[in-house]
């Protein structure tokens, strides 16, 4: 149980931190630009941290663990890209197929995004539930 509690906690703490910079630093010009029609004042907090709890509980029981029983970091960042890039694929396909005014730019790079921060995150909670068990 430690294991899995190190690994939560050191992927959420650095899958909110990096997505936190990215979505009011880093990104938000982009998203305005792309988007900025459908984008709220304010975000909806309550939406936003039960993705966070469930997403980062995927990547423990999809990337995190498997990785762990199988002594493999690789696994784990590979993983992590893999189910980030399914994740939110669904996700911006779905905007695109749907939606008016979502780009493929947007898609393409929200993708991406998704693959980088999920494999990085799925990492740190592997090396966080290694080091700590």
């Amino acid at each position: 149980m430690l294991t899995v509690l190190a690994a939560y906690g050191g992927t959420a703490l650095v899958f909110f931190g990096i997505d936190f910079l990215w979505l009011t630093v880093l990104g938000i010009g982009f998203y305005r630009a792309e988007i900025g029609d459908l984008l709220l004042d304010q975000p909806n907090l309550l939406p936003a941290a039960l993705f966070y709890l469930f997403y980062v509980a995927g990547l423990v029981g999809f990337a995190i663990l498997p990785a762990l029983n199988a002594g493999s970091w690789l696994w784990a960042l590979l993983a992590g890209v893999a189910l980030g890039l399914l994740a939110y694929g669904t996700y911006d396909m779905t905007n695109l197929s749907t939606l008016k005014g979502w780009s493929l730019n947007i898609s393409v790079i929200d993708m991406a995004w998704g693959g980088f921060l999920s494999g990085i995150s799925a990492l740190a909670g592997y090396w966080v539930a290694k080091l700590t068990t």
